[in-house]
């Protein structure tokens, strides 16, 4: 097979999954970048299969380091991309990898397969036309409620990735930078034999998942409806025209005037978006 860098997606939980293009992958590969090698040679003897290739480990804290070193073999070899689960460069090592390859000029393919996010997404029976992917919320309490609160009026669908142990917290987080009523669905274990997806409001989810569970978990959370984003640009303004020097009742009253919003709940959401 030519020199190249291939990213190619593993099972996200059922083995079944494998595609006998990525069977190929590993058995014809020169060079086998594992975000965890143990797991990678799990997996492929739960496959049957028996790699021929030097296997070296490629994750998030090394990265940088051994991305040049990858390119370097790639000249050459046939060097094969996998992580954990899913795709690689979505929410795992990668990324970095193809820029850098195609600033080089150099060859990048793909095999396509298994996604956890898109997974969520079509099982969450929540729009899908528009959508965003936006990782695992930050970890620090102040830094996740800010995150949340910057994506509060989003239009489209958005799709996180949680830890077990934090579901709780980050549900009730979500709660209140999005309201108890919007639409959401946690998915954990998606494609296992304990596969769970529930779809609810987000403020019975919480009380629902209000201690920590087993697995993988996405969260799918219906995008803001268009009253609802226009009010949350409408906060933003009154904030905007507070820090160009405006009295925040002044500010609130012109907006309020202008879109027929209320003054004192424009007055209101901006005092309580202040940072504490």
């Amino acid at each position: 097979m030519e020199p190249s860098i291939v990213l190619a997606a593993t099972p996200i939980g059922n083995d079944g999954d494998a595609s006998p293009r990525l069977r190929e992958e590993i058995e014809h590969a020169d060079v086998i970048a594992a975000e965890d090698t143990r797991r990678f040679l799990t997996l492929a003897s739960r496959l049957g299969l028996e790699p021929r290739a030097r296997i070296l480990s490629y994750y998030e804290h090394n990265e940088s380091e051994r991305g040049p070193y990858l390119l370097e073999l790639a000249r050459s070899q046939r060097v094969l991309v996998v992580t954990d689960a899913g795709m690689p460069s979505v929410s795992d090592p990668g990324y970095r990898l193809v820029a850098r390859a195609r600033e080089a000029g150099m060859s990048v393919t793909v095999v396509p397969g298994p996604s956890a996010v898109l997974t969520a997404l079509a099982t969450s029976g929540l729009a899908t036309d528009r959508f965003s992917f936006e990782g695992f919320p930050p970890r620090k309490p102040g830094e996740r409620d800010k995150a949340l609160a910057a994506v509060a009026a989003e239009p489209r669908t958005m799709v996180y990735f949680e830890s077990p142990r934090r579901l709780p917290a980050t549900l009730s987080a979500m709660v209140e930078a999005f309201g108890s009523g919007r639409q959401a669905c946690v998915c954990r274990e998606l494609t296992k034999t304990h596969e769970e997806v529930v779809r609810d409001s987000l403020g019975a989810l919480a009380s629902r998942f209000d201690e920590d569970v087993l697995g993988e978990i996405a969260i799918v959370i219906a995008g803001a409806d268009p009253q609802a984003a226009d009010f949350a640009g409408a906060v933003d303004e009154v904030m905007a025209l507070e820090a160009a020097g405006l009295r925040l009742k002044d500010a609130a009253a012109h907006v309020a005037n202008r879109d027929g919003l209320r003054k004192k709940d424009l007055y209101e959401a901006a005092i309580a978006k202040r940072p504490r």
